[in-house]
This record gives structure tokens, C-alpha cells and sequence, in this order.
């Protein structure tokens, strides 16, 4: 016995938990999140939004989309592959949570969450109440992959610290200079003279 079985056995203990919760309207709602988390596709458009508005949330947006973009990398490309955990067993899941489509990747870490994590990081180190705002949603993207069977508990957990400190560690990458050249130039040079 390794010293991981007690943590495998809580994860899939965890897992069966949630899997056995009464049907509720939740059940639609955080299929359609996990989905439209599907590729980062939620958080290009939560970025766009915030892009729009120029200043400190198109900075934040910046960040939270490279971060994403280099978490998701790391964890499809690297650590599932290393890890190479299955997905957990779906036949004692309610029908009505299961998604559309079967997954063949691996599970461990969830990639959905990482980028929940990565992204969301990096808007709160550019903008702290943006970051503040999306931190339940990025929690709600991670229990949505569990909830619908897809992942343990704990390839949620491991996602979202990968995510998060992948985006911890590229803050000190420069993202205002070329973002906001009015902002910019202001800093550098001092207000235009009219």
C-alpha cells in the first residue's frame, strides 16, 4: 500500500458522494457551465469583455488569457501525460449529468480548472475586484467537472493551484506598454498638450 491510497480513496469516496445527490435544476445549469468552459471558450469571452473597457481590466484580460494559455498547455501537454490517471467510472453517475460526448483524455490535473485558475489569477493580479468577482464562477467551473462525473475532487484541486500559479509566476511579465499606448505614453512622457 503506497502512501497515495489514502488520498485516491477519499477522492473516489468524494467523487461517489456527489455523484449520489438528489436531481435538482443544478444538474442542467452546471453542464451547460462545464460546457461553455469547453476550450476556454467562457473565458475569451469574459476577456473580451473586460478588454473593452481599456485601462487596468484590458490589462487583466491580457493576463488572464496568457495565463490561461500557458496552464493549458502545461496541462494537456505535460501533466496528463505524465500522471496519466483515468477518468473516473461513470456507471453509478446520474444519466441526466452526463455530457453529450466521451472524453479520452486523462483526468488528472483537470484542465477545465487550471484555466478557471489561470485565468482568474491573472485578472486579480491586473485588477483585484475583477479577480474578486470571477473567483466563484472559476470555483463553480470546477465542482461543474466533478458534478457532471467527468473528474475527482482532486485533479479539480490540483487544476486550479497549477492554474493559479502558473499566472503567479508570470507577474512580473509586463502587459500594460503595449496595450494601452494612450496610458502608456501618459506614464512615460506626461499628459498630451493640447
Amino acid at each position: 500500500m503506497t502512501h497515495t491510497d489514502p488520498l485516491r480513496s477519499l477522492d473516489t469516496w468524494l467523487h461517489a458522494r456527489i455523484g449520489a445527490l438528489p436531481h435538482s435544476p443544478a444538474d442542467r445549469w452546471l453542464r451547460r457551465l462545464t460546457t461553455a468552459a469547453d476550450h476556454g471558450r467562457l473565458w475569451m469571452a469574459v476577456g473580451l469583455l473586460l478588454a473593452a473597457r481599456g485601462g487596468p481590466p484590458r490589462r487583466a484580460a491580457v493576463r488572464g488569457l496568457g495565463s490561461m494559455a500557458v496552464s493549458s498547455a502545461l496541462v494537456n501537454a505535460v501533466l496528463k501525460r505524465v500522471f496519466g490517471r483515468r477518468r473516473p467510472d461513470l456507471s453509478g453517475h446520474p444519466v441526466e449529468r452526463l455530457l453529450r460526448h466521451h472524453l479520452t483524455t486523462h483526468s488528472f490535473p483537470s484542465g477545465h480548472s487550471a484555466s478557471a485558475g489561470a485565468f482568474v489569477t491573472g485578472v486579480a493580479l491586473e485588477c483585484p475586484p475583477a479577480g474578486a468577482l470571477l473567483a466563484p464562477l472559476a470555483l463553480a467551473v470546477g465542482y461543474s467537472r466533478v458534478h457532471v462525473g467527468v473528474h475527482f475532487p482532486g485533479d479539480v484541486v490540483a487544476g486550479l493551484a497549477v492554474g493559479s500559479a502558473v499566472a503567479a509566476a508570470g507577474r512580473c511579465l509586463p502587459t500594460g506598454a503595449a496595450l494601452d499606448p494612450a496610458e502608456w505614453r501618459a506614464r512615460h512622457y506626461g499628459p498630451e498638450q493640447g
